[in-house]
């Protein structure tokens, strides 16, 4: 298994991972797969620290990739479930269906803000683009926060204050505001013509 982690290594262990694997498929083995990969997503449901996962399937009978998008907390939960019994039993099953080696991405930071499939390996959009988008989220996080909670915030200690502002908004940013908005500016962030491309 192809394991790209360019740029992970210097990141904060801390920090929420995205891992893309992309797995072209042998012809008529395509239900066997999606039924050993509903499995493995069970299984790694039950693991702490699992955040999701989606899987997208082949944009045509001629392309036999597949692409799973899964989301871990931290390095550290990602790496109790790499390093399972419960994942090893299906991975060998399952790579018995491919045509080829499963390829597999790691991101962190910013970039897992935005996920949507694409190029193989999934590149992000553009800096510049990452941080509008972010920023169109982060603005209104913010003013609303201090809209509904200013006076009782104004009355809190800097230290604190800032604290729980801070953990307010990036929950909110990871959870609901930057999975619509990546949606939403899909098509500026991934224009069709790097979608489509390989």
């Amino acid at each position: 298994m192809t394991d790209n982690q360019s740029g992970v290594g210097q990141q904060d262990s801390t920090s929420p991972l995205t891992v893309v694997v992309s797995r072209r498929v042998r012809k008529g083995q395509q239900d066997a797969f999606e039924a050993l990969s509903s499995q493995m997503t069970e299984r790694a449901s039950r693991f702490p620290g699992y955040l999701g996962t989606a899987m997208f399937r082949p944009a045509s009978p001629d392309d036999p990739e597949y692409r799973i998008v899964f989301k871990f907390r931290d390095r550290e939960s990602l790496e109790q479930w790499e390093s399972s019994e419960e994942r090893a039993e299906l991975l060998g099953q399952i790579e018995s269906l491919l045509v080829q080696p499963s390829e597999r991405e790691v991101t962190s930071g910013i970039v897992t803000w935005f996920t949507l499939p694409g190029q193989n390996p999934v590149a992000p959009p553009p800096k510049w683009k990452m941080t509008i988008v972010s920023w169109l989220a982060l603005y209104p996080a913010v003013t609303l926060v201090f809209m509904l909670f200013g006076d009782v915030l104004a009355q809190v200690p800097l230290l604190l204050r800032t604290l729980l502002v801070t953990v307010v908004v990036m929950l909110l940013m990871s959870y609901v505001l930057m999975p619509r908005m990546t949606r939403w500016f899909a098509f500026w962030l991934f224009p069709k013509t790097a979608r489509i491309s390989r």
